[in-house]
């Protein structure tokens, strides 16, 4: 069984940066694909970024590309969401996702998740 947890998430500024973490529990993670999820009180979750199994391709949802940079770390079973130039409308809780095989965006088509880390950006 894949075990997910997040941290990082807090309380920023407008303007601000974070970076969250997912640690896996999985020897083989770099046979997973890798995402970064959000959902904000009354939405449904959403797809922020992807990164594949050795981390040669990404993806991001417009809406974070040029600000959000995914990555990754095999050696320490761990996935990266740098946070930079956070909005408002960032605020959400942020889970981190994990499916074996072919890419995708689509939560799901994603069979293990973490509990979530609360991100909230303040005007």
């Amino acid at each position: 069984q894949v075990q997910l947890v997040e941290s990082g998430g807090q309380l920023v500024q407008t303007g601000g940066s974070l970076r969250l973490s997912c640690v896996v529990s999985e020897p083989t993670m770099a046979n997973y694909l890798m995402g970064w999820f959000r959902q904000a009180p009354g939405k449904d979750r959403e797809f922020v970024a992807a990164i594949s199994g050795s981390g040669d391709r990404t993806d991001y949802t417009d809406s974070v590309k040029g600000r959000f940079t995914i990555s990754r770390d095999n050696t320490k079973d761990t996935v990266y969401l740098q946070m930079n130039s956070l909005k408002p409308e960032d605020t959400a809780v942020y889970y981190c996702a994990a499916r074996p095989g072919a890419w995708r965006t689509n939560p799901e088509m994603y069979g293990y998740w973490g509990q979530g880390t609360q991100v909230t950006v303040s005007s």
